[in-house]
C-alpha cells in the first residue's frame, strides 16, 4: 500500500507541473519589443564583424543601440 501511494505521489509530482506549464498561452513580443530586438541583432552583427569584445564592445552597443533609438 505504501508504494502504490508513494508512486502515485511521484506520478502526480511529475505530470501536475508539465500539464500546468502546456495551458499557459505564449504571449507575442509587441511592435516596439520587435523593433528593439532588431536593433539589438543589427548592432550585435557589426560588433561581431569589427571583432569587438569585453569592454570595447559594451560602448560600441551603448552607443549604436542609442544612435538607432533617436535616429
Amino acid at each position: 500500500m505504501r508504494r502504490a501511494t508513494l508512486a502515485l505521489a511521484l506520478l502526480a509530482g511529475t505530470t501536475l507541473p508539465a500539464i500546468a506549464a502546456d495551458a499557459k498561452p505564449r504571449r507575442e513580443p509587441s511592435a516596439a519589443q520587435q523593433a528593439q530586438q532588431e536593433r539589438m541583432r543589427q548592432c550585435s552583427a557589426n560588433a561581431r564583424q569589427q571583432s569587438l569584445h569585453g569592454d570595447p564592445r559594451k560602448a560600441f552597443m551603448k552607443d549604436c543601440l542609442s544612435k538607432r533609438a533617436t535616429g
